[in-house]
């Protein structure tokens, strides 16, 4: 995603919430369900990671400088605004921070984080795909973004389609 519109985006997000959302679902293309059932444990500053919880399978993410920065600022205002909070997910919000029942945040709380008619998905879709035009590499894609090799094929495909067309018999 080009730097001006990244940043345009996350001028527009007036909390640390926001931004952090924001960040991983533009940088890191992390679909809205990772991102609401991400675990405050499952984040480790000091290696700069993540680990998102995939079934059984996990993904690791490496933060790269700003979303290291946005994670470090949304756990700090975190722990300000609810230091008794026993919610084990990463995002919370005033419902959720303090329920005993330790929900995730609703899907609708984090849309709110978006500019109006900007989705989580065309987030997404539009990440994966840049990286498909900028690197053309289905492997580089399966590791970057945790997808599968049939999805990285589509994304290397729609950037690059003569790469992949096929010969007339």
């Amino acid at each position: 995603m080009p730097s001006d519109l990244l940043a345009g985006l996350l001028d527009h997000a007036a909390t640390p919430f926001a931004r952090l959302t924001i960040a991983l679902a533009a940088i890191h293309a992390v679909p809205a369900t990772e991102i609401r059932t991400a675990r405050t444990a499952d984040l480790n500053l000091a290696r700069g990671t993540l680990e998102l919880r995939r079934g059984l399978l996990r993904h690791t993410l490496y933060l790269e400088e700003l979303t290291h920065r946005l994670a470090a600022d949304w756990l700090t205002y975190r722990h300000q605004r609810w230091p008794a909070s026993a919610n084990p997910h990463l995002l919370v919000s005033q419902k959720t921070a303090l329920d005993p029942d330790h929900p995730a945040v609703h899907r609708n709380t984090l849309q709110q984080a978006l500019p109006k008619g900007l989705t989580f998905d065309r987030l997404r879709q539009d990440r994966i795909l840049d990286e498909a035009f900028t690197t053309g590499d289905p492997l580089k894609l399966m590791r970057l973004f945790g997808i599968t090799e049939q999805t990285a094929m589509r994304y290397a495909a729609a950037a690059y389609p003569e790469r992949t067309a096929r010969l007339p018999r």
